[in-house]
């Protein structure tokens, strides 16, 4: 198995530091706003591979966090007049609830940068002991320069940060630290009166780098086998995680940096000053399927970037229909199946589960691997039609189905299998008797009128097979 890895831009054997068990963080959101399209993306991706890894056999030890005391949160709360704490829990509770339409798991923990603050101090105090970092006016700077290698994930050199990190400062901060690359690990507050928690460098908060470097160290130890999140992480902070946990711990804190793509909408890059800035709590309320956006962003590998649009959704949406349809197609056969199975089938359920797994493999090539998902799709239409359908066959070709299907999220791919009410049963039962008794004419008025009612009756050799429109 092979995964690309950010920092030698190269795709690397994967080997996991624990037999089958992998230690994996990925760094969630900020939580002052509804999670946007951008977010979901990576969500979705490091929930793709996660699951991926589970379906190999692996225990993923999967930790994610909320920064949850943060500029952008400290904001809201003044133009909200209402606390930090309280904008926090709102966009954190939002978060739970919007993702769960996606069917993207629970993170084995989530943790709240502020349920760590005993443990962050403590880290910094323990970088000033080593003199990688320095107290300025109750702000605490970690010294870039003195980390070797700072930088490399980036793959920037360090003049040219230098010069980025210049034009982004203000004066009052340039007086207070050593050299322009320097970064906060802790921030005063004395001066805001906004929240803080004492420290021994005053009353302040943490610099928005190190709380992921202590919650994968508190949470998964000093070396982890995966970190993720988004490629505009790279740079500042995942650079700057590498070298305040290295710094601290003196192991090497990642073995492979997994970063996935953008997401664009309608072909220009996702941004407020564009007008297209989408949030996944409006989408969810526009659009009548949760799983076509699932699939949509679940089935593009994870480090291409996806072109968010109506059409692309539609796309999804045909796609989608077309694997439930297969699905749908050979459950509904099943009752007239036989026992027993077909070894020429079998074979070839087999051969395209190695095909999946192949594509898989490589980087979670997610696009790839579906080309086997529809052949699998295209050989249950074609076995639903067998007049000699066999009941293990049968039902080893919807497992696969299912099976290969949840690694991407979507798990229920017979949506119309819940029961309808009385009124349409009625008409379905009618529509089968006129069928038996040979009125036609009959039996096409109640098919347009069940058309009306959202249902769409299709005749089968396995008899009257309908769908939701």
């Amino acid at each position: 198995m092979k995964v690309y890895n950010t920092a030698s831009l190269n795709k690397e054997e994967f080997h996991t530091i624990k037999e089958k068990h992998i230690d994996m963080y990925v760094c969630g959101p900020t939580v002052y706003n509804y999670i946007h399209v951008g977010n979901a993306r990576s969500a979705i991706a490091f929930d793709t591979i996660r699951r991926y890894f589970e379906y190999k056999g692996y225990e993923v030890n999967y930790v994610s966090n909320f920064t949850d005391v943060d500029d952008k949160i400290i904001n809201r709360a003044k133009e909200e007049g209402t606390t930090e704490k309280n904008i926090a829990e709102t966009y954190a509770n939002a978060f739970f609830e919007d993702t769960a339409p996606l069917n993207i798991r629970p993170a084995t923990t989530r943790s709240y940068a502020t349920q760590v603050i005993p443990e962050i101090i403590d880290f910094v105090k323990d970088l000033i002991d080593k003199g990688y970092a320095y107290e300025s006016q109750g702000d605490v700077y970690f010294r870039a320069r003195k980390f070797h290698g700072y930088g490399i994930l980036a793959h920037q050199d360090l003049n040219e940060l230098m010069a980025n990190a210049q034009g982004r400062l203000d004066d009052q901060e340039m007086q207070r630290k050593e050299d322009a690359l320097d970064f906060a690990v802790w921030k005063n507050e004395e001066r805001n009166g906004v929240i803080s928690w004492q420290s021994p460098w005053g009353n302040g908060r943490p610099g928005w780098h190190i709380e992921c470097s202590v919650m994968s160290q508190k949470y998964l130890g000093n070396t982890i086998d995966i970190h993720g999140g988004g490629i505009d992480l790279a740079f500042p902070h995942h650079t700057n995680e590498i070298a305040q946990s290295e710094a601290h711990t003196g192991q090497k804190f990642v073995n492979y940096w997994l970063h996935n793509g953008f997401v664009n909408v309608n072909d220009e890059k996702m941004s407020k000053s564009l007008g297209n800035f989408t949030t996944v709590h409006e989408l969810l309320e526009s659009y009548d399927d949760p799983m076509v956006i699932r699939y949509l962003m679940g089935t593009v590998q994870y480090r291409k970037p996806i072109n968010y649009s109506n059409k692309e959704l539609e796309r999804a949406r045909t796609e989608l229909n077309k694997i439930r349809s297969g699905y749908q197609n050979l459950s509904f056969a099943l009752k007239d199946s036989n026992d027993g199975f077909d070894s020429d089938i079998d074979e070839k359920i087999d051969n395209l589960v190695a095909e999946y797994q192949v594509a898989m493999d490589d980087d979670f090539n997610t696009q790839n691997a579906l080309a086997s998902v529809f052949e699998l799709v295209s050989l249950a239409n074609t076995y639903a039609n067998n007049t000699d359908l066999k009941k293990d066959t049968a039902n080893k070709i919807l497992e696969t189905l299912e099976n290969l299907m949840s690694v991407f999220g979507i798990e229920d791919l017979y949506p119309d299998a819940k029961p309808l009410p009385n009124d349409i049963q009625n008409l379905l039962e009618a529509r089968k008797n006129a069928r038996l008794a040979k009125n036609y004419q009959e039996s096409d008025r109640i098919r347009n009128q069940l058309k009306e009612k959202g249902i769409i009756v299709n005749d089968t050799p396995h008899g009257q097979k309908w769908t939701k429109e």
